[in-house]
């Protein structure tokens, strides 16, 4: 159902060509579900061509999008934060004036309400701040998206008031944004599925960490330290949560259980249809088109089990602890300490944004963080003495898990902390060259060894492999 009828139509291109050089622009997306899609496109040719004609503009851009290439050659400045502190950075003005919202939607009507797509993210404090808005229309969405929608908005500290939800699938808001009219300049119509990437086939490395996960969970239960009807769980993206989570579906030990995160992806819809998940609330439907297919199939089934709610709340570190949320996300390295990088390779690339990592690692009930013990066909260790890049400090950090096997670091100092992550998530090749940099380390609280602290990935940068051939210890 299409409802505007008093919005002006516009094309992609009439949309861009009203954004002004300097222009600070929104768009919607998490991850790319619910992303807008016209109009950035067009916004882009049109900067190209004025950049052609010797009349070079820029636009500042607040978007999940992908600019990588550009922020690792400085072209572009890339403001990375923690996704629950975005909406209110955007709320109080620390971002600045928001001049356009490019928000996708299933929806609009008369009012002023908007039904989102397939994400909420920040669409609902960006609608509320920018001063002039441009919906697009997709028409390739199901318009019963809108029965999965739970939209609320927190006014400035300090009138926050307690978030009323105690258990994940628990509904307090309405299906909409509430915009002003006067500030919707324009309707662009689309038809065009989410830009998804495809999800790897499991492999045995994943395989072999999920194993190690349901494991530990299993025991944690049988210890009573996880409850016998278990605890949400949130599972970023990537091809080891999504094994992670197959694995807990098939655990026997493990009963049907609720997700609580940021993003709902193939696994649990196989999980629902399962009935091994009685539910999942996020703020992303990132979905393979195969798999979206099946929801809006069977959206009377899958509606009443999906909530999308704004990051504000699906990020909320107040959520996630009152609820005693289950973390599992991936990272780039971890360090002997307990350190870990989840975003910049050899500490200067981006390969990805901190985005909702931190979020949960910091305060989830149990977090877990995943990788490979080695890549490149063991050119190239996960585990280092210490990470090229700090995004989740010792201090925030619960249990590592690679292949090879899980550090439960709760409790333990630091001395304590690196034998097990030597000893249980490095791969063997690494082992002692690994053993031989804490017993050269000087005596200390941490003791790592300055000047060698960072062979291994000079090492990578100079032949290519962290551990040169003919190199012993």
């Amino acid at each position: 159902m299409y409802s505007a009828t008093i919005f002006p139509r516009l094309s992609a291109e009439e949309a861009a060509a009203m954004m002004f050089d300097g222009a600070t622009v929104a768009f919607s997306g998490f991850t790319p579900a619910g992303a807008a899609k016209a109009v950035p496109r067009a916004l882009a040719a049109q900067a190209r061509r004025y950049a052609s004609a010797g009349q070079p503009i820029s636009y500042r851009v607040l978007t999940s999008a992908s600019t990588g290439a550009r922020i690792v050659e400085q072209r572009l400045e890339f403001v990375d934060m923690h996704l629950s502190d975005l909406p209110g950075m955007v709320e109080s003005g620390f971002l600045g004036k928001l001049d356009y919202a490019v928000i996708e939607a299933v929806d609009v009507v008369r009012d002023g309400r908007v039904y989102l797509s397939t994400s909420v993210g920040a669409s609902p404090n960006f609608l509320r701040r920018a001063e002039k808005v441009i919906i697009e229309v997709n028409h390739y969405h199901s318009s019963r998206l809108v029965e999965m929608h739970d939209i609320g908005l927190l006014p400035k500290p300090p009138h926050h008031a307690s978030i009323p939800l105690e258990r994940p699938l628990d509904r307090f808001g309405t299906p909409f944004v509430a915009v002003d009219p006067g500030k919707i300049v324009g309707i662009v119509e689309v038809n065009e599925p989410d830009e998804m990437p495809p999800y790897r086939a499991v492999d045995s490395i994943s395989e072999r960490i999920a194993g190690h996960i349901a494991s530990f969970l299993a025991n944690e239960m049988r210890a009573d330290r996880v409850p016998a009807d278990f605890l949400p769980v949130q599972a970023g993206v990537g091809n080891i949560v999504n094994s992670v989570m197959a694995r807990l579906g098939r655990c026997e030990e493990i009963p049907p259980f609720t997700v609580y995160g940021d993003v709902i992806h193939d696994s649990m819809i196989d999980l629902m249809e399962a009935e091994r998940l009685r539910g999942a609330s996020a703020t992303s439907l990132a979905l393979s088109p195969d798999a979206l297919a099946r929801v809006y199939d069977h959206m009377s089934f899958f509606a009443p089990r999906i909530v999308l709610r704004p990051q504000e709340f699906s990020n909320s570190p107040a959520l996630i602890r009152r609820l005693g949320v289950i973390a599992i996300n991936g990272i780039v390295e971890m360090d002997i300490w307990g350190r870990t990088n989840c975003t910049h390779l050899y500490g200067r690339h981006a390969n990805s944004a901190v985005g909702t990592s931190d979020d949960f690692a910091r305060n989830a009930y149990l977090s877990f963080l995943v990788a490979p013990s080695i890549s490149r066909k063991g050119r190239i260790s996960t585990v280092v003495p210490m990470v090229s890049h700090v995004d989740h400090s010792e201090h925030s950090v619960q249990i590592l898990v690679t292949e090879q096997g899980l550090a439960d670091l709760r409790g333990l100092g630091p001395q304590e902390r690196a034998r097990s992550i030597i000893e249980n998530c490095a791969h063997p090749m690494y082992r002692d060259y690994l053993y031989s940099f804490l017993r050269s380390a000087p005596l200390g609280h941490l003791s790592p060894d300055v000047p060698h602290r960072f062979d291994l990935h000079n090492n990578l940068v100079e032949t290519g492999s962290m551990l040169p051939a003919g190199s012993h210890f």
